[in-house]
């Protein structure tokens, strides 16, 4: 007989442990021992609303950061620690004392969970995910690698829609306004997708990511809004009649906008229209391009020592225009780091503004075009070149583009920069 099967032949026999759901919130549950462990246990505890006592001579600066929310006895365990205890776990780098700390709550009827040797606790962790008001805990017989895989497939199930827990709030008729990323779907967040898989009907813009659509259940209702009757361009007021009529109807509405809904998004208009109407609207934020697309870029908005400002400006206005809100001169006296969306027609113009307001011609200049796409593409450029750059690029929207010196610290051999 091989040295591990009388602990395999044990495990096939004993009983399965019993699932349950602790309700923890106001009550006292000591975590003995300050390492990793128990700086992973700690953050749930107190997210369950646990009164935590964290017992050990020293912790880790995360756990030390917690002091606020927890009760940190710096010292060594006593039996007594777990006195009027709900819950406890055994978590530091000596059996000796995990088996003294499971001796104390075995004594006291306490349930323990321990975390070098699991056969001997009366508890054990599970993998544990959360999704739409739905907790899912994984138990596969004290093998936590197995148990975590399976939480994982779960919870990407739940998350991309293959499995739906679709409670009342999350099919109740109204409008939400969703903000899809800046278009790589793998950057659409948790909360968007498990907003589209709860749709009945979808509002879609063009920047929206293209790939979650082909997700939609067939019987969800799909309208692309740039194909509206009345032409390519949909104005805001059909798009606001739209939603709030399939929202009149008993529907489930998503506005599945690109980027982020309130950053040039027009998203607060909808908002207004759905009030104005008695809609319930709620709004799922998004990652903006502004941000997201420079990043994936491997361009820093802000840099220690070179930008300490940052301006997010629709371009979609020239500099002159009566309707325009921007003082471009203000703009070019920032040393800091501008972003523009919806530049690209007017880029030349803008950039000789920046210069007139006193930005420097050789201001380095990155456009970023299909930011986050497959046809992904970086035009290097300077406010002096800029609209040269753009005509010999060919460069169509949608791009991004970023003024600044941050532009030169991710770029340093197109923008060769004097040594401190």
């Amino acid at each position: 007989m091989a040295p591990g099967d009388d602990l395999e032949t044990a495990d096939r026999a004993a009983p399965p442990p019993y699932p349950v759901g602790l309700r923890l919130a106001g009550r006292r549950v000591v975590v003995v021992g300050g390492g990793h462990v128990a700086q992973r246990r700690v953050p749930t505890l107190i997210g369950a609303g646990a009164h935590v006592v964290v017992v050990s001579p020293e912790v880790t600066p995360a756990l030390e950061g917690l002091t606020a929310e927890i009760t940190w006895e710096p010292r060594r365990f006593e039996a007594a620690d777990l006195d009027d205890t709900w819950y406890a776990i055994a978590a530091t780098d000596d059996p000796d004392v995990n088996a003294e700390v499971l001796a104390a709550a075995e004594e006291r009827r306490v349930f323990c969970v321990r975390a070098d040797d699991a056969s001997t606790a009366s508890a054990w962790t599970p993998a544990v995910g959360r999704h739409g008001g739905v907790t899912v805990a994984v138990l596969a017989n004290r093998e936590p690698r197995l148990s975590a895989r399976l939480r994982d497939e779960i919870m990407d199930g739940l998350q991309d829609g293959r499995l739906t827990a679709r409670s009342g709030l999350d099919t109740s008729a109204g409008v939400v306004l969703v903000g899809g990323g800046p278009g790589d779907p793998e950057l659409s967040t948790v909360a968007a997708r498990r907003a589209l898989a709860t749709a009945d009907v979808v509002v879609a813009d063009r920047l929206a990511p293209r790939e979650l659509l082909d997700e939609l259940a067939p019987e969800v209702e799909l309208v692309d809004v740039a194909k509206l009757p009345r032409g390519r361009s949909a104005s805001q007021e059909q798009i606001n009649e739209l939603i709030v009529a399939r929202a009149l109807e008993g529907k489930r509405v998503v506005r599945f906008k690109g980027g982020d809904s309130f950053v040039f998004g027009r998203g607060y208009e909808e908002v207004l229209a759905c009030e104005a109407a008695g809609v319930p609207v709620s709004v799922v934020p998004g990652l903006t391009s502004a941000l997201a697309v420079p990043a994936r870029a491997g361009i820093p908005v802000t840099h220690r020592g070179v930008a300490h400002e940052l301006v997010v400006v629709s371009g979609h206005l020239p500099p002159g225009h009566p309707g325009s809100l921007v003082d471009w001169a203000a703009l070019g006296r920032l040393r800091g780091t501008v972003v523009l969306l919806m530049a690209v027609e007017n880029a030349g113009a803008i950039a000789a503004a920046l210069v007139t307001g006193g930005r420097a011609p050789t201001t380095p200049v990155a456009v970023l075009v299909e930011g986050t796409l497959p046809g992904e593409r970086t035009v290097l450029s300077t406010l002096a070149d800029l609209d040269a750059d753009l005509r010999a690029h060919a460069v169509r929207p949608p791009a991004i583009i970023v003024v600044g010196e941050v532009v030169a610290v991710a770029r340093p051999d197109t923008y060769p920069r004097p040594r401190d």
